[in-house]
């Protein structure tokens, strides 16, 4: 996944044109943020933390239904005093996938 998310040509091979352009789009976006707080006030991004088996990780829009999953990255996590996670602290992802989330 690495080197086909590192590689737009890759992607659209993969993924198909409107789709892996969005990625790559996606990835410059999230890589220019300074924090995960930054990102969540872009629209149409939609960032928001999943839940369920899926908690700990968030997701962002692509083309529906598929989002771009990740997690985030910092040692530890930061967390607010309320337990949830502090986006203003969230410095570091890794990216987990693409999927359909809703299916």
């Amino acid at each position: 996944m690495e080197k086909e998310f590192n590689e737009l040509k890759r992607l659209v091979r993969s993924r198909g044109k409107r789709q892996g352009e969005l990625i790559a789009l996606r990835l410059v976006q999230l890589r220019a943020a300074p924090t995960l707080a930054t990102i969540s006030t872009l629209p149409p991004i939609r960032c928001h933390e999943l839940i369920g088996n899926r908690q700990g990780q968030l997701s962002i829009d692509l083309t529906h239904p598929f989002r771009l999953i990740f997690e985030p990255a910092n040692n530890p996590v930061p967390t607010k005093e309320d337990g949830g996670l502090n986006w203003s602290a969230v410095t570091a992802i890794r990216i987990l996938g693409v999927e359909d989330t809703h299916g």
